[in-house]
């Protein structure tokens, strides 16, 4: 399921229009995206969390040409699976 695809099924289960529900889609995300920008998490119960892992700086190697990189430091999302969501899927 892809982004239009979530806001054409929001349309036709709740009987919005499709600026509605996409105006309700770009919110949802919007504020998950400003929740772990400013480094807190967000929790959805039963469907999961959002968190921001920081990774150390390490020496890498480019694959192409075997040399040596550094990599910075980077903070990267993270989505860890909810009880409820991992027991459905795997019924």
């Amino acid at each position: 399921m892809n982004r239009s695809d979530l806001i054409n099924s929001l349309k036709d289960k709740n009987d919005l229009s499709m600026r509605e529900s996409e105006k309700i889609i770009t919110t949802f995300f919007d504020a998950i995206c400003e929740s772990l920008i400013d480094g807190d998490r967000a929790e959805i119960r039963g469907f999961g969390s959002f968190t921001v892992k920081q990774y150390k700086p390490y020496t890498g190697r480019n694959p192409k040409s075997g040399k040596k990189i550094k990599v910075p430091s980077k903070k990267l999302p993270f989505f860890k699976v909810g009880k409820e969501l991992k027991e459905m899927v795997d019924k």
